[in-house]
Parts: C-alpha cells; structure tokens; sequence
C-alpha cells in the first residue's frame, strides 16, 4: 500500500537563486543538489518534520510552469505568526492572512514566481 508522498517537484528558472530562498527565507534543509547538466540539477529539501521532500527541478520542456500558481499547499501551526516570520525574512506574500470557512490562509511567491498556499490545519 502506498504509504506517503515521498517528493514535490516545483520548476525553477535559477537554481542557484531558488536553493537560497528555500534554505534562507523558508529554513528548508538541504539534501541533495546533483547536476544533470550546464541547464539542469536536482535539488532535494527537507521540511522539518515532515516526511515529504521538496524537490526543485523543471523537466525538460515544461519550462513553461515555472511563475505558476502550484497547487500545493504548506502547512503551518499559526498561520499570522509564521506569515510575520516569513514576511521579515523576505518572503513576498500575495494575500495576507486571511480566514476563509475552511480555515486561516495566506499566498505566497518563491523567488521564481512559483505562488504557494500556507495554511494551518
């Protein structure tokens, strides 16, 4: 049976830029960065206490994915506090904290325009 996602792919222009907004403004950890090539590496991450990693990597022709709306959502414990910590790390929000029937959201941008979702639970 299957027992967990083991990665989240997101597409990336710059690697190098997106590996320091995820390490720096949102504390990732670094697992893995292995080059494919001159345009192409394979970035690992791991979020504290989560099984599921983060991968940053654009397969060859889907280029056009990277600065899209993911449809991936990050969960938090307090979505206001780690909005201002983040928020103070750099980090550009598009939506503020905002309540919605279904909970406490906000929207935020990677450094590649990739848009985000934080949310508790």
């Amino acid at each position: 049976m299957i027992t967990h996602i083991k990665f989240v792919s997101i597409p990336v222009k710059d690697y190098d830029r997106a590996l320091k907004f995820y390490t720096g403004n949102l504390g990732f950890k670094l697992l893995t960065d292995q080059r494919f090539n001159d345009n192409s590496r394979w970035i690992e991450l791991e979020i504290e206490n989560s099984q599921t990693k983060i991968v940053l990597f654009t397969p060859p022709g889907q280029e056009s994915r990277i600065g899209t709306y993911m449809n991936l959502a990050l969960t938090c414990d307090d979505v206001r506090k780690t909005y201002e910590e983040l928020k103070t790390s750099g980090v550009e929000f598009k939506v503020p904290p905002t309540e919605a029937p279904w909970g406490t959201y906000a929207q935020f941008i990677d450094s590649e325009g990739n848009q985000f979702v934080l949310s508790s639970e």
